[in-house]
């Protein structure tokens, strides 16, 4: 063992190659690190997480602590709490794909917490010594953690509703009067206003640690950073700045905390996970951790000349998901996350780049994805994918696998043009409210594949979507170039704010009709945060880079349009409560003891859907309940103007109002048990307005 020249504090042992990591003992920790083509490691012990020098330098003897290509040793009596990092020394001949460095500091690909205090991002992009300036993990007890009972919820995805989250701009605002602003800890005192507005899950956009501090650019005076979090620097570890004290290795047992409380809330965690690349960018970025351990391995790299990486992804580099070295961390990191972490599920982001080969050919069977489909510790764990990526491979509807659900892009955007008031698609929005049979059930999947959704992090907000035709990201400094320029949007007259009442009535009448259609839809339903009191971006459709008040929530609006966010309430509780708006399997045909079929189609006439019609902006569907379950009639009138539309009629029953879009405040939607008795053999529906009717016994 070599080691600083002070007296060694701990001594040491070979150690075990696995697991992988830093592996908290009762007499001491075991560290394990992988690298094929490494000559030498060591390991830096540091006193505390902004301790300059390490008090103890640890260098791994190949004979004593090396099996097969896995680094290891044992420290014995170092306690947890203990931060540490690595130097790995091997070729240094970048066109044949290395990248070592023996005087770079390295994070541990497995660390469970790590700390930023000294880490300056340039330093880590030039060669040399980065001691002074680079992070430092943190050795963590998992087992010291009392889960009090707690496990993952197991709710069955057709029964999900699914609200996507950022953890830091959800609290950041001083509006929202949390005690800990942008944490986990504050996210946690806003767990009773996630219950009272009916969502089941919550989607975090990444918590895995991601570099928060480099300044992108300088726009107006305000220094712009990494907002959402989609290029992970340690994949174990939760994001520090989202913790109260990382400082003190606590990580883990702050995340745990929101996962119980969430749990106990009876409200799942799905977490946005980004494994197509990481924050090591091109050949140009930072080395802190993978590159510097193994870049021949962790990467895609141009054949021929392997200082350049292969960009699917639009980030800089594409993590190599089906090496086998790439795959296993993959697999250990889930696991760790669904069975310490007690994680409820994951949306992988470019999912599609999990889907290629080592070549960066797209493969029938992928290891990584059927490996994640077949795991017994991930087997009731929900999985979805974003079935594309940057380098234009489209998966939607045959995303490889399963089980797996996708973020269905198609529902998206017919559903953007059908309630905008482009004609002549009431044939595909039949499909996507149906589930999107057309794209699943070939395969032998269900409408449970299909996560459906209107708006996403990245894009319009659902308000930005009905107040915008063009995107306005000149906040972002990029000139506007940023960001997709088709967004299948109406500004409804003017665009962004209005004094005009009627421009403003129209706007809400279309958020009205956004939430109900995603509502009564086949599938999983997903909203944003904000989507339900009408967050503004103000038309910017890429804010990635806006951790300030453009991005954050802003809790004052949820007095302000309590109209709307009531309507949502209301809305997702019918959802919940009616279960053929819940299916978990197709429309079959089948007919109820009323004589009511699972769903028939009609127009504005009955059983006259108007598939044909170029013209038609009108749609409507009577899904017939089975049991207790009351028969559903709903209409959609995407016209300019006021359409009549035929009623069915059903034998001992009439029809009561549940929603109607056009009308104000409380009268819209009504809660259970309080509908409106409807007489008439038709109803005349307003504008661009939706109206669903429940049946019940005369």
């Amino acid at each position: 063992m070599n080691s600083t020249t002070a007296k060694p504090k701990y001594t040491i042992s070979g150690g075990s190659s696995y697991p992988l990591g830093a592996t908290v003992k009762p007499d001491g920790i075991n560290f394990s690190l992988f690298s094929e083509r490494a000559t030498q490691v060591e390991l830096l012990l540091f006193e505390h997480h902004d301790a300059v020098e390490p008090f103890q330098i640890v260098s791994f003897d190949p004979n004593a602590h090396r099996t097969f290509h896995f680094w290891h040793v044992f420290v014995e009596g170092l306690p947890a709490g203990t931060h540490y990092a690595y130097r790995v020394n091997g070729p240094t001949d970048a066109s044949q794909g290395d990248r070592f460095d023996s005087e770079k500091v390295l994070l541990d690909p497995y660390a469970k917490g790590n700390n930023k205090t000294l880490w300056n991002r340039g330093k880590a992009c030039v060669p040399g010594d980065n001691m002074a300036a680079s992070m430092r993990c943190v050795a963590i007890d998992t087992d010291n953690y009392d889960w009090e009972g707690d496990r993952p919820l197991g709710r069955p995805i057709n029964e999900s509703i699914i609200y996507e989250l950022h953890v830091g701009g959800f609290t950041r605002s001083p509006s929202s009067g949390v005690k800990h602003p942008g944490t986990f800890a504050g996210l946690r005192e806003k767990i009773p206003y996630l219950q009272a507005l009916g969502i089941t899950a919550v989607e975090l956009l990444p918590i895995f640690e991601f570099d928060s501090t480099d300044v992108l650019r300088t726009v107006n005076g305000q220094e712009l950073h990494n907002y959402w979090g989609y290029s992970t620097m340690s994949y174990f570890a939760p994001h520090p700045t989202y913790c109260v004290n990382p400082e003190t290795g606590d990580h883990v047992r702050e995340f745990r905390d929101l996962v119980k409380a969430l749990h106990r809330a009876g409200i799942e965690v799905i977490l946005d996970v980004v494994f197509n690349h990481t924050d090591e960018g091109n050949h140009q970025g930072p080395t802190f951790s993978f590159r510097g351990i193994d870049n021949r391995t962790y990467y895609y790299l141009v054949p021929g000349n392997r200082q350049y990486y292969y960009d699917y992804t639009g980030c800089g580099n594409t993590f190599n998901c089906n090496h086998p070295i790439g795959e296993k961390l993959i697999l250990d990191c889930l696991r760790y996350w669904v069975k310490e972490m007690h994680v409820d599920g994951f949306r992988f982001d470019e999912g599609s780049v999990l889907s290629r080969g080592e070549d960066g050919t797209p493969l029938e069977h992928p290891p990584a994805i059927w490996a994640i489909e077949l795991d017994e510790d991930l087997a009731h764990t929900k999985v979805i994918a974003e079935a594309w990526d940057a380098a234009g491979l489209y998966q939607i509807g045959y995303f490889p696998g399963y089980r797996w659900a996708e973020w269905n892009g198609k529902y998206r955007d017919a559903i953007r043009r059908f309630v905008k008031g482009d004609p002549g698609l009431v044939g595909e929005v039949a499909s996507r409210l149906a589930g999107s049979a057309d794209l699943y059930q070939w395969r032998g999947h269900s409408p449970v594949n299909s996560v459906n959704f209107i708006v996403a992090h990245d894009g319009f907000t659902l308000y930005d979507l009905v107040a915008y035709n063009n995107k306005h990201n000149e906040a972002n400094g990029e000139g506007n170039n940023d960001g997709i320029n088709e967004n299948l949007s109406w500004n409804c007259g003017a665009e962004g704010p209005t004094d005009d009442r009627w421009i403003e009535d129209l706007r809400r009448r279309q958020l009205k009709n956004f939430a109900t259609i995603l509502l009564v839809s086949q599938g999983t339903p997903m909203l944003v945060m904000g989507d339900e009191v009408g967050r503004t971006q103000n038309g910017n459709n890429n804010a990635y880079c806006q951790d300030n008040e453009l991005s954050w929530f802003d809790w004052k609006q949820v007095e302000e349009n309590q109209d709307l966010l009531r309507f949502w309430q209301i809305a997702m509780g019918r959802r919940r409560h009616f279960k053929e708006l819940v299916r978990s399997r197709y429309f079959t045909g089948a007919v109820n003891n009323r004589g009511v079929a699972d769903i028939t189609w009609h127009g504005t006439e009955l059983g006259q859907p108007g598939w044909d019609d170029p013209q038609s902006r009108s749609l409507a569907f009577t899904l017939g309940g089975f049991g207790d379950d009351p028969d559903v009639h709903v209409m959609l009138n995407m016209y300019w103007d006021s359409l009549s539309f035929a009623l069915p009629s059903i034998p001992g029953r009439q029809w009561h109002r549940s929603v109607d879009t056009a009308l104000p405040s409380p009268q819209d939607i009504t809660p259970l048990g309080k509908e409106i008795p409807i007489t008439d053999s038709r109803y005349l529906l307003t504008a661009r307005s939706v109206v669903i009717l429940d049946a019940k016994p005369v």
